[in-house]
């Protein structure tokens, strides 16, 4: 491995786990700086295997919680009622991005452009949603009923074009659908959990024949810094959004994707 290589899956890693549990989306950043770092992996593996880095981080952040769900089961309707909200919300993103898997990462990933445009207007839609005044009726992810969860999942299936953001559509959805501001993000976090492992696994087995060794290398580095990173965002953007909303969010998709744009108009 080239030291340049290490040094990008280094930054690229840092993006990924910064940037994949707040609406700006993660694939966004972590394409287009590949794009202009010169980065690249066969079959575009490395943005979406660095993500297992960020489930690790969610499992040790809700270690405790997810326990205690486990082992209320047997016993419990409420975590029963709990669980199934959260397969329910899987359910169509792991129906369509497995349809669609070929198409997303032959056509979508490799759209810079779009990409960028897809940023501003997610972040044009995030600051209007933001400004919006709800009346939230549902408070505790643990009485989200199922169809509410549903609905949420049918969300997250826009964030297969990236630019989008996977958090950002969940957390707008469930807004839009009555949950408040906090326990919409906490959702998203573990609604993360099935979607980026069965996306993790999917990619590896569609791209098991072009692995390398020092493709794999890379990817551990990268793995590791989005861990790392992602421990951060997760402990403590519950308490950022319930305080300040996701404004800040929304111009900083904004200001990423016209610079993005800029840097294509001027370097290509």
């Amino acid at each position: 491995m080239a030291d340049q290589s290490i040094v990008s899956a280094l930054v690229l890693g840092l993006i990924e786990g910064l940037t994949e549990f707040i609406p700006v989306s993660s694939t966004a950043h972590v394409l287009l700086a590949e794009h202009f770092l010169g980065f690249s992996s066969p079959g575009n593996t490395f943005p979406v295997l660095i993500q297992l880095g960020a489930i690790l981080a969610i499992l040790l952040v809700y270690f405790r919680k997810l326990w205690e769900i486990a082992t209320a089961l047997p016993s419990s309707p409420t975590a029963r009622r709990f669980v199934l909200t959260v397969l329910i919300a899987f359910l169509p993103a792991a129906v369509i991005g497995a349809a669609a898997h070929g198409f997303i990462k032959k056509v979508l990933f490799e759209t810079p452009a779009l990409i960028c445009v897809v940023l501003i207007v997610g972040g044009v839609i995030l600051l209007a949603v933001d400004r919006m005044t709800f009346k939230p009726k549902y408070r505790n992810i643990m009485d989200y009923p199922p169809m509410l969860a549903l609905k949420i999942g049918l969300f997250q299936c826009i964030a297969m074009i990236p630019g989008t953001s996977r958090s950002g559509a969940t957390i707008v959805g469930a807004l839009l659908m009555g949950a408040d501001k906090r326990s919409a993000a906490e959702f998203s976090f573990f609604l993360a959990m099935p979607t980026m492992l069965g996306a993790f696994v999917l990619d590896l087995y569609k791209n098991r024949d072009v692995m390398t060794l020092d493709g794999a290398s890379l990817i551990a580095v990268g793995f590791v810094m989005a861990f790392v990173s992602a421990l951060f965002v997760v402990r403590s953007l519950l308490d950022f959004v319930s305080k300040r909303g996701y404004a800040v969010f929304a111009w900083w998709r904004i200001a990423v994707g016209l610079l993005g744009l800029a840097g294509l108009w001027l370097v290509g």
